[in-house]
């Protein structure tokens, strides 16, 4: 189980220092960290610590640059750094030998040592972390690991270093303003280099050499004074689709002896590189997708809505996937027309789809506001712009669902055209903010046609109709059975064929109730079950409490 100890110099009851806290942290401990600067050098053996900056990125900084051992050292344990400014002197910032090392959202900087050093076979992860001075960024030896979203700057010689047999992959990172090489590749090293921006090097943008073989993917190198890549005799490797900019000549310098594959090709001028290709991504909760998918997975029927639904999340999530990896993605719209009979599950599908767009990062937040027609016309001119406008307002970030969107295409008395002041209103807000909002209109499939039609460029702000059909018999019976399910009773022998038959009954028009005429109907069966009971005479057990008997529903139907 895991254990929290907080530090906080002027907190009673918490640890006044990180080391103490680490004195008497066990394995799989979590050190939450109060803002505050603190002088001291960590070191974290042969056990799973966490360290973390409580309230967030910027709030806490580990100085250890007046000292002469490294700010924080991991020997064969894990280890977790989150939002901490870590500092150091002439020796590293961050040591791993033997470890596990997973870094999120760090700064670091140090004077003649490197940044962070990897070696004794170990496993690290950087994500989100800018190093910014000191004499190399990253020296990975013999270790495999991953650097994405990273940024390395100012650095007196290499910016990141890779040898003795390791292989990291390093993506979506800038290198930059290095006194030496961008990156260094030597003693065997076998990194993968994808979507990287390396630029402003003394020398080499990637020097690869003693039987080196590295792949380079679609990386941007520029400004640099030697070869944007040169390959030592001996080595091997790859170079593809890279761009290269104001290097030195030839851009791609290959000894005699060195046998590198060099695959050519043009990058859309829309692609992005180094960390603004990472920052370019959205933060996506894939657990959360995966628990929400479950909940539209788990509604009744809706067969070809769920399907829509999916498709429309697999395209956001290859597109993040896309922008990951530096390639262009056009633009997307998360707004939808919701069309079928009432009681169908569109509200409860528009939320669900709202709360993924939120967890995928397409949308900034969970916001989710019904409104109608009520909501967005006003009175007299100019009050509809201004309330349609404050309504989609408090809807940014989510989703603004609209019921019975067709009523604003509708002339109502002396409101018909105010209706359409609203429809004109939300065709600008729409595309103006398409990135930020989710719009859905619901309403009778014949109707929202005409809604369509109402201005013409409202028909291209939606990306797709999505048809929702009418409930079958069997599955307005799985709906009443889940309601007494959800309110603990209990469906007598005999009870599912009769509400079978009389669903089996109802005229499905423009006016059926789908869901709610299963909700109708249930609230009448448990009117006559307490009925019943109460004239009973007697108190009823608690299987009669429960239970639903079939008379029961035939009197809720009046048969």
């Amino acid at each position: 189980m895991t254990r929290t100890l907080l530090v906080s110099p002027d907190q009673p009851g918490a640890y006044p220092s990180i080391g103490e806290a680490l004195a008497v942290a066990s394995d799989d401990t979590v050190v939450s960290v109060s803002p505050g600067t603190y002088h001291e050098a960590l070191f974290i053996n042969d056990r799973g610590i966490s360290v973390v900056a409580a309230q967030g990125p910027g709030t806490v900084t580990i100085d250890a640059s007046s000292g002469t051992y490294p700010t924080v050292s991991c020997n064969s344990g894990r280890l977790e750094l989150r939002d901490l400014v870590l500092k150091a002197g002439d020796a590293p910032v961050v040591v791993a030998d033997r470890a596990r090392l997973t870094m999120t959202g760090c700064e670091l900087s140090a004077g003649f040592g490197a940044a962070i050093q990897v070696a004794g076979r170990s496993e690290f992860t950087l994500t989100r972390c800018r190093v910014t001075g000191g004499r190399y960024g990253l020296v990975v030896e013999d270790s495999d690991g991953n650097v994405e979203g990273c940024e390395f700057t100012d650095l007196s010689e290499d910016g990141i270093i890779v040898r003795i047999g390791a292989a990291p992959t390093i993506r979506t990172s800038t290198v930059t303003r290095c006194g030496n090489r961008g990156i260094y590749i030597y003693q065997y090293g076998r990194p993968t280099i994808e979507t990287c921006d390396i630029s402003q090097t003394g020398q080499a943008g990637v020097a690869v050499v003693h039987q080196s073989a590295p792949v380079l993917r679609r990386c941007r190198i520029r400004d640099t004074r030697g070869p944007a890549v040169s390959f030592a005799r001996g080595c091997r490797g790859s170079v593809e689709e890279c761009t290269t900019e104001n290097t030195g000549q030839p851009a791609i310098e290959i000894a005699e002896g060195a046998d590198p594959t060099i695959v050519e090709g043009t990058v859309n001028r829309k692609a992005a590189f180094g960390a603004d290709a990472a920052r370019a991504t959205t933060g996506q909760d894939a657990a959360r997708v995966e628990k929400l998918l479950g909940e539209l997975a788990a509604m009744v029927g809706l067969e070809s809505v769920k399907e829509e639904v999916r498709a429309l999340i697999d395209e956001i999530q290859v597109n993040e996937w896309r922008r990951s990896a530096g390639l262009p993605v056009g633009a997307v719209s998360h707004h939808l027309i919701f069309a079928g009979a009432p009681g169908t599950g569109k509200t409860t599908v528009a939320r669900i789809y709202g709360d993924l767009l939120a967890a995928l990062g397409a949308l900034p937040g969970g916001a989710f506001r019904e409104v109608s027609r009520r909501d967005l016309v006003g009175q007299y001119i100019g009050h509809t712009a201004e309330k349609t406008a404050a309504a989609f307002e408090l809807a940014r970030g989510g989703v603004l669902f609209i019921d019975e969107a067709y009523t604003l295409s509708r002339s109502s008395g002396t409101g018909g055209d105010f209706g359409q002041e609203a429809i004109d209103t939300l065709v600008k807000l729409m595309e103006d903010h398409r990135d930020e909002i989710a719009v859905i209109a619901a309403g009778y499939t014949g109707e929202m046609l005409q809604f369509l039609d109402a201005n013409p460029g409202l028909a291209s702000r939606f990306a797709k109709t999505v048809e929702f059909g009418n409930y079958s018999p069997e599955q307005l019976v799985v709906i009443v059975e889940r309601m007494a399910g959800g309110d603990e009773y209990l469906l007598a022998d005999g009870v599912s064929e009769v509400l079978r038959e009389h669903f089996g009954t109802i005229e499905r028009d423009q006016n059926f109730g789908n869901a709610r005429e299963a909700r109708k109907l249930f609230e009448g069966v448990r009117k006559a079950q307490a009925q019943r009971l109460r004239q009973s005479g007697q108190r009823p057990s608690l299987d009669e409490l429960r239970t639903v008997t079939v008379a029961d529903v035939r009197t809720a139907i009046g048969r």
